[in-house]
C-alpha cells in the first residue's frame, strides 16, 4: 500500500471551491451512494459559506439515514496497559513521560473493569493497549477471554474490537482465533515526513503501520477499521489519503473498511506537542460529511474527545458509532487515573442515551452482524445495497430494550420507550415488525440476546 502524496497534493493545489451548480452535480452523484472520486471529495472539502455547507450536511445526513438509519451504536474503550516503548509526540503514554505511574491490568482487574462497563449498559468494548513486551499478544488474548467470560446479572460483553499496535500474521491469527470483532489501526497521519517527525520507537516504521491491515487479512481477519488523528497534518490531505487507503483495500481484497474513525488531537498531561494543523469545528463537521458521502457503506466512529453539542451535530451528518462513558486509562472505571488524552464529553451513558432519544436517534448496543458472521464481504454486500437497515433497526430496538429494562434510569426508560414505539412503526416489513414486538415481550419477561 502506497499513498501517492504527489497526486493528492496536486489535487488539493488545483482544486477550487465549487459553484452552486457544480456542488449540486457532485451531491447528486453522492446521493447514488456509489462513492466519490478524490477530486470530487476535494471539491466538497473546499465548499464555503453556510448555504453550501448546509447542502453538504443535508446530503450526508440523507445518505447516512438511507444506509444506516438513525441508529448510533454505543461502546466503551477498555485500556489494558499504558506501558509503551514508543515515544509519540501527541500521546500521553509516550515513553519519555517519566511522571506517569504506569499500570498493566491483571486478569482480575480486567474482569473488574469489564464488570463496571457492563453495569453501564454496554455490550461491546474497544480494547486498547500500548506497545510493550509486557502486553504481548498472548496477554491481550487472555484479556479478551476474560472479558467474554465476565457476566454481571443479565449483562455481558458480546463483541470485543481491538486497537493495538501493528504486528505480524501469526499474532493476528491469535486475535482471529480468540474471537475479536473489528481490528482497528490508525495511520495517525498519512503524510510520511510528518509521520517520521512525530514517532520514535517501533511505531516510527511507516511501512509497518500502513501494511498492518494486509497482514491481518492474511491471518483471516476481514473486519477492519482505519483512521487518522486530525491535527497532525492538513486535514484535507488526510481525508483523501483515507479514501485512497479504503479504495486500495477494496480493490485488492474486495472489502472496504468496516469503520473509519475521526479523532481530533486533544491535550494530555506531559504532552508539549501542539498540532501544526488544528481543525476547526466547522472543518471537522465538513470532513465527516465528506467521508460519509465518499465511502457511504462504512461505519463512522466519534469518540468522547468531542463535546456533547458537536457530537450531536455529527450524529446527524454521518457518524454511526460513538463511545460513551469512556475512561482512557488502565483501571479508569474504578479510580481517577491520568488518561491518554483529555475527554470532552463526560456524560454517563444514561444521559447520552436520553440525549439521543430526544434528537430522534436510536441508541443501539447491537452485536448481531459479528456473531452472525455478517462481516467483511458479507457485510459490504448488505451495506452497499442499502439493506443492512432491514436487520439493524430491529436488532437495535431489541438491544435498546435490554438497556432500558436492565440499566436505564426512570427518565431514560420513559424516553427510551417512546423511541422504541417510534422505531417499531418505521420497520416496513409487517412480519418483521410483529416478530420484533414478540421478542420485545420476551425481553420484558427476562430473556436476553435475541437478534435477527
Amino acid at each position: 500500500m502506497t499513498i501517492d502524496e504527489k497526486k493528492i497534493l496536486g489535487i488539493l493545489a488545483s482544486t477550487e471551491p465549487p459553484d452552486d451548480r457544480r456542488l449540486g452535480c457532485i451531491l447528486a452523484r453522492a446521493m447514488m451512494k456509489k462513492g466519490l472520486s478524490l477530486e470530487e471529495a476535494a471539491e466538497l472539502l473546499a465548499v464555503s459559506g453556510s448555504g453550501q455547507q448546509e447542502k453538504l450536511f443535508s446530503a450526508a445526513g440523507r445518505v447516512k439515514e438511507e444506509i444506516y438509519g438513525n441508529r448510533i451504536v454505543l461502546f466503551a474503550p477498555l485500556y489494558l496497559s499504558d506501558h509503551c516503548v514508543n515515544d509519540c509526540a501527541y500521546c500521553g503514554f509516550h515513553s519519555s513521560n517519566l511522571a506517569l505511574r504506569r499500570r498493566r491490568l491483571t486478569m482480575e482487574a480486567v474482569r473488574g473493569q469489564t464488570g463496571l462497563i457492563i453495569q453501564m449498559g454496554h455490550k461491546r468494548i474497544l480494547l486498547e493497549a500500548g506497545e510493550h513486551p509486557d502486553t504481548s499478544i498472548d496477554y491481550v488474548c487472555e484479556a479478551i477471554r476474560a472479558i467474554y467470560g465476565t457476566k454481571v446479572g443479565n449483562g455481558e460483553i458480546r463483541r470485543v474490537n481491538v486497537n493495538i499496535a501493528a504486528t505480524d500474521v501469526e499474532d493476528y491469527r491469535k486475535l482471529k482465533e480468540v474471537g475479536i470483532g473489528t481490528y482497528q489501526l490508525f495511520q495517525e497521519t498519512y503524510h510520511r515526513e510528518t509521520y517520521g517527525k512525530l514517532h520514535k520507537g517501533p511505531k516510527a516504521d511507516y511501512e509497518r503501520q500502513i501494511s498492518a491491515h494486509e497482514r491481518a487479512f492474511a491471518a483471516g481477519i476481514d473486519d477492519y477499521g482505519i483512521g487518522v488523528l486530525f491535527g497532525l497534518y492538513d486535514h484535507r490531505f488526510e481525508v483523501l489519503s483515507l479514501l485512497a487507503h479504503a479504495a486500495y483495500m477494496e480493490e485488492k481484497y474486495g472489502v472496504g473498511p468496516h469503520t473509519i474513525s475521526v479523532p481530533r488531537f486533544r491535550p494530555a498531561p506531559s504532552v508539549v506537542y501542539s498540532p501544526g494543523f488544528p481543525v476547526s469545528d466547522s472543518d471537522f463537521l465538513k470532513l465527516i460529511a465528506v467521508l460519509r458521502l465518499a465511502v457511504p457503506y462504512t461505519g463512522m466512529i466519534l469518540s468522547t474527545r468531542e463535546p456533547p453539542e458537536l457530537r450531536k451535530k455529527a450524529f446527524g451528518i454521518g457518524i454511526s458509532q460513538a463511545s460513551a462513558g469512556s475512561k482512557t486509562s488502565p483501571g479508569g472505571y474504578s479510580a481517577k487515573e491520568t488518561g491518554q488524552f483529555e475527554i470532552s464529553d463526560r456524560r454517563p451513558v444514561d444521559e447520552v442515551v436520553r440525549g439521543m432519544c430526544r434528537q430522534g436517534l436510536l441508541p443501539s448496543f447491537c452485536t448481531a452482524c459479528y456473531r452472525s458472521k455478517r462481516t467483511g464481504e458479507a457485510f459490504m454486500k448488505l451495506a452497499k445495497a442499502g439493506n443492512i437497515n432491514f436487520l439493524c433497526r430491529p436488532n437495535a430496538v431489541l438491544t435498546f430494550k435490554e438497556f432500558i429494562v436492565d440499566y436505564a434510569s426512570p427518565a431514560a426508560r420513559e424516553e427510551g420507550e417512546k423511541a422504541i414505539a417510534r422505531e417499531l412503526e418505521r420497520i416496513g416489513d409487517a412480519e418483521r415488525k410483529e416478530e420484533t414486538k414478540r421478542r420485545l415481550g420476551r425481553i420484558e419477561k427476562g430473556e436476553r440476546d435475541l437478534y435477527f
